[in-house]
């Protein structure tokens, strides 16, 4: 379980520094080299789902809860603005279903 969340973890933040490069170019005048790390991240990110240990669908399903949670996570810390308790709940919701797909008995 912990090394399926903590891919999962990984995998979010590969995903996540693949948007957020290409939004600091469009949106904040960033230099249009960060498409370069991007794009690795975005490499990165897709090869990292490769190596989850269920069904690619499941997989998918699963990892939803956990993006969720590290992007709010980056919203606090990259962006400064602080989860309100809505967004926390919103988070254990989502743990809550990643945690029934990726490890309720088959």
């Amino acid at each position: 379980m912990i090394y399926t969340t903590l891919l999962f973890v990984v995998t979010a933040i590969a995903e996540i520094v693949g948007c957020y490069l290409p939004y600091l170019w469009l949106r904040h005048g960033k230099p249009v080299w960060l498409l370069l790390p991007a794009a690795i991240s975005l490499a990165l990110f897709s090869w990292l789902l490769t190596f989850h240990p269920t069904a690619a669908g499941r997989t998918y399903a699963a990892y939803g809860g956990v993006y969720v949670t590290v992007a709010l996570a980056w919203l606090w810390l990259v962006d400064g603005v602080r989860p309100v308790t809505s967004d926390l709940v919103g988070v254990a919701l989502c743990l809550a279903g990643m945690s029934v797909i990726m490890f309720a008995p088959r």
